[in-house]
């Protein structure tokens, strides 16, 4: 036996707005001298929402989302506005205690002009409600697109490893093997477990926090075996967030920025920050380094940062933000500070925590 959900909220709203159309109506009927504002009103809001409860009902019991083809529509409002009209007036006729219908007898004409306008009524109020609803639909359409979209790229994102990463660390792991086996076989296993950690995310959408860390470490542990003394990181992640949530693959393309961009190209090399931390209802994720620096506009057309962006706009709205810092731009005369070179940067990502 089939069952139906009615979205009550919608419906809810949809009534409210036909009481108001008829209030309106009867308020019109008045004005033009037609029975007292009273009388009106009552026939207005039982003949309305009889009307409105056979049609908009009548669609959602026919199809759960309400959504009907054009002839069901068609065929739907004018037997809704059929019976509800006379089982309004009736209503009405009852009442106000009058034999019911009795105006159909009295003042046929009259009745048949009132049969009219309900008529005219009763099909802008479903041209309305429709009209919305595909609108609503088509929205809902888009942002769903959108989404499988960008999730179609992270999946592609995540099944792609950086080349020149994988084929220097590699050549490195080769190089290392006839003279150091032991930080060969170090690098294997860090290699091993960053491969590991990446197929597991291209497996979900969002993983936690502690997970996104652990693939982290793995990724710069291997690069600092790459870059010996030249790498050093620090990664911060209270307790209370390690089980939080987030969008997968959301750290790691800032942190692959920071070292190829910020710490690799710098003779000395350098350090990298990554933290999380809770301020107030938002969750704040910062990758920090003292590199060489960030061109925040170039890093901005960058292609994972451009997947990282879209990520958050598909999963957050406009509620997200994503910010590129350069880390001691406040100590840094004017005119330098355009360029950021040797200051650093800090990117930080706030997004919003379920309440």
């Amino acid at each position: 036996m089939r069952t139906f959900t009615l979205p009550w909220l919608k419906l809810g709203r949809h009534l409210l707005f036909a009481m108001a159309f008829n209030t309106g109506i009867a308020v019109t009927l008045t004005a033009f001298g037609n029975h007292s504002l009273a009388e009106n009103l009552i026939y207005s809001q039982l003949i309305g929402v009889s009307i409105w409860a056979l049609v908009d009902g009548g669609r959602h019991l026919i199809h759960p989302s309400g959504q009907i083809t054009a002839q069901r529509t068609v065929v739907l409002t004018l037997f809704g506005v059929l019976l509800g009209y006379f089982l309004g007036s009736a209503l009405g006729d009852v009442t106000l205690g009058r034999p019911a219908l009795i105006g159909w007898q009295m003042i046929p004409q009259r009745m048949v002009g009132f049969l009219l306008l309900s008529l005219a009524a009763g099909t802008v109020l479903v041209y309305f409600f429709m009209s919305r609803e595909v609108l609503q639909q088509e929205r809902a359409e888009r942002e769903r697109a959108q989404r499988q979209a960008t999730e179609a790229q992270l999946k592609l994102l995540q099944s792609q490893l950086d080349p020149h990463m994988l084929f220097n660390t590699l050549a490195n792991l080769r190089a290392l093997i006839s003279h150091d086996s032991v930080r060969a076989t170090d690098m294997l296993d860090k290699l091993v477990d960053f491969l590991r950690a990446t197929l597991s995310a291209s497996r979900t959408s969002e993983h936690s926090l502690q997970a996104e860390f652990g693939r982290l470490r793995d990724y710069l542990s291997l690069m600092q075996i790459r870059m010996g003394s030249r790498l050093c990181f620090d990664l911060q992640l209270p307790v209370e967030l390690a089980q939080q949530a987030v969008p997968s693959l959301i750290l790691q393309s800032l942190v692959e920025n920071a070292v190829l961009h910020g710490l690799e190209p710098k003779v000395d090399g350098g350090k990298i920050t990554v933290s999380a931390q809770r301020e107030g209802a938002h969750l704040i994720l910062k990758v920090q380094d003292d590199g060489l620096g960030c061109d925040a506009a170039a890093l901005r057309e960058g292609f994972g940062l451009t997947q990282v962006r879209e990520r958050l706009a598909s999963r957050y709205g406009t509620t997200y933000t994503l910010d590129f810092i350069a880390s001691h731009a406040d100590s840094m005369p004017a005119s330098s500070q355009k360029s950021l070179k040797n200051a650093g940067c800090t990117v930080r990502v706030g997004i919003p925590l379920p309440t």
